[in-house]
């Protein structure tokens, strides 16, 4: 690669996050000090700090090839840009956030055409607006500095649109949800002139590639047992398994060693199953990536 591809890194509720699991794919980032520049140990890639709000206009513009942001900033700002895989991560939780519509508890506002000549506080102002105006409700939409969900409570605003991932912070504030505007998630662009490049597309793929095989492997883990020969059958019929379960006969023996990858969630209830069926020596080991 002539130029190291130009990397954008969220700053900001996403930056940890976006840092564990390019480490869980295969690359070490270290933010140093108040630099926007962190290292990373790879010298095909250059990164910037960038909030996501911007990272799409970056990208767009060319400051930077590509980067992480969420889509509900990409929708905001009407970037163009090449969508190249969406990656469903969070500091909270792995579903989409979602872009909602809130009023106090008490209001008698029922739904979003309630709003008509309300006064509503939002930081996706550009979004908010075409949304509403989509809709033919015309509504007085003021961007919000921050601490969005406070404006309905202090009397400065009808109904805020805020971000949410588990309506935890919107229940604390008395408010309740009566719209569901947008899911959003993480998002890896790139610029059209960083795509069409192809040194730096390939290595684009070689990111996407790994980060998505790192959040397939969060949800997973490697099971593996000694079962005896009797049981095997039973045991092998009790595992799920992305194919079918590596099964081989240990030395001199009539037992077999059995392994697979399952789901994380299923390990609590499966153990019991397999110790019932004679199975020993279970062990579970954590997966780093699934490709």
């Amino acid at each position: 690669m002539n130029t190291p591809l130009k990397l954008g890194i969220p700053k900001g509720s996403l930056q940890n996050s976006t840092i564990d699991l390019f480490r869980r794919s295969g690359w070490k980032i270290e933010v140093s000090g108040r630099s926007y520049f962190p290292e990373i140990d790879d010298s095909n890639i250059t990164c910037a700090l960038c909030r996501a709000q911007e990272m799409s206009v970056n990208v767009e513009n060319g400051t930077l090839d590509a980067g992480l942001t969420g889509k509900d900033w990409i929708a905001e700002n009407g970037s163009d840009v090449h969508v190249v895989a969406d990656l469903v991560y969070s500091k909270v939780s792995s579903r989409p956030a979602r872009w909602v519509v809130a009023v106090a508890y008490d209001s008698p506002v029922r739904t979003i055409e309630d709003l008509q000549g309300k006064k509503i506080s939002t930081e996706l102002i550009g979004y908010t607006r075409r949304y509403f105006a989509d809709k033919g409700i015309d509504a007085n939409i003021e961007f919000s500095w921050g601490a969005t969900e406070a404006k309905v409570v202090n009397g400065l605003a009808d109904a805020v649109v805020e971000i949410t991932e588990t309506e935890s912070t919107i229940k604390a504030h008395g408010l309740r949800v009566i719209h569901e505007m947008m899911q959003t998630y993480t998002q890896f662009i790139a610029s059209h002139e960083a795509w069409n490049d192809p040194a730096k597309r390939e290595k684009i793929e070689q990111i996407v590639l790994l980060l998505k095989g790192a959040l397939v492997a969060e949800k997973l883990v490697g099971i593996k047992m000694n079962v005896p020969g009797s049981q095997l059958e039973t045991v092998v019929s009790l595992l799920p398994s992305l194919h079918a379960p590596t099964v081989a006969s240990l030395y001199n023996s009539d037992w077999f060693s059995v392994e697979t990858v399952i789901r994380a969630d299923t390990v609590r209830d499966l153990i019991p199953d397999l110790l019932k069926n004679k199975a020993e020596g279970i062990i579970e080991y954590p997966l780093n990536k699934v490709v």
